[in-house]
């Protein structure tokens, strides 16, 4: 194992998740869902605790790993999942009520991610964290920049696909689409980005006040 493969090792093995998150892991495993690394999960909680976060959309419910971290970091936020599996919203509802998030906090909406973003306010979010059909990524981060708030963060899990995005030699659709939103997000002057390599990438990207 490279040294590099330790410390992402070690970043993940450090994390000590909730009896609650260790359970909807499992689900998922169970049901063929690759869920977010516990070191993506806790580096999202504290970017929402460092925000304060009271109103967070969710690109991909799975069945509620990712929502119960988003959570942890801010329990009284108002937290909007959006997924196209009912089954497994299903599934991350009562992982929710498991964990003592109040129903009326909690909205999960059915239904593809590209229909339901356009309908939705913008300049209205603390956060928007992106983990789903990898294809859209740049249309979802387009939205999520469109919903938050001057000071609000978009997050973006597995920026590195699988390490493929860091491979120049790497030309599929897929590492193209994060390397491209990669390299123009740093560029771009209407916000800050910043790439955290520990679980496959997770790419922080806050919205300037004009």
């Amino acid at each position: 194992m490279s040294e590099k493969d330790s410390n992402w090792r070690f970043a993940d093995d450090v994390i000590v998740e909730s009896e609650v998150i260790l359970r909807a892991r499992q689900q998922s495993l169970e049901l063929g869902i690759d869920p977010i690394p516990p070191s993506t999960g806790a580096q999202a909680a504290v970017v929402v605790a460092a925000t304060a976060a009271e109103n967070i959309v969710e690109i991909g419910t799975g069945v509620g790993v990712s929502g119960l971290w988003l959570l942890t970091g801010s329990p009284e936020a108002q937290l909007t999942s959006i997924d196209v599996e009912v089954e497994h919203q299903q599934h991350a509802r009562a992982f929710f009520t498991e964990a003592g998030a109040p129903s009326n906090r909690v909205r999960l909406i059915p239904g593809r991610a590209l229909d339901v973003l356009p309908r939705m306010n913008e300049n209205s979010y603390d956060i928007v964290f992106v983990d789903a059909d990898p294809q859209s990524v740049i249309e979802y981060v387009e939205h999520g920049l469109r919903l938050v708030r001057p000071g609000g963060t978009v997050l973006v899990a597995r920026a590195l696909w699988r390490g493929r995005v860091a491979d120049p030699a790497a030309r599929d659709e897929i590492a193209t689409g994060f390397r491209t939103l990669i390299t123009e997000t740093a560029a771009s002057g209407a916000v800050i980005s910043a790439l955290s390599p520990a679980g496959d990438g997770l790419l922080q990207i806050t919205k300037l006040t004009p």
